[in-house]
């Protein structure tokens, strides 16, 4: 859909999009600009401490790199 026409009825592209939840391609010049997709609610709630497991935290900062190399870090 070229970008002037979208500009003219989006307000009716919208509604269609939600309703047919079939994306709509825009085009300024032939060229796709975006896309209008609908909005899909996500199934995933976020769980506090989910990643915790996932770093490895060091009690001292310097000794892994070496007095040398962390003092050139700085």
């Amino acid at each position: 859909m070229a970008i002037s026409e979208f500009k003219a009825q989006a307000l009716r592209v919208l509604n269609e999009v939600a309703q047919s939840q079939e994306p709509v391609v825009i085009t300024k010049r032939g060229r796709p600009l975006a896309q209008v997709v609908a909005f899909q609610k996500s199934g995933m709630k976020p769980k506090p401490g989910q990643l915790a497991d996932a770093f490895v935290f060091e009690k001292d900062i310097v000794t892994p790199l070496g007095e040398a190399l962390w003092e050139a870090c700085q």
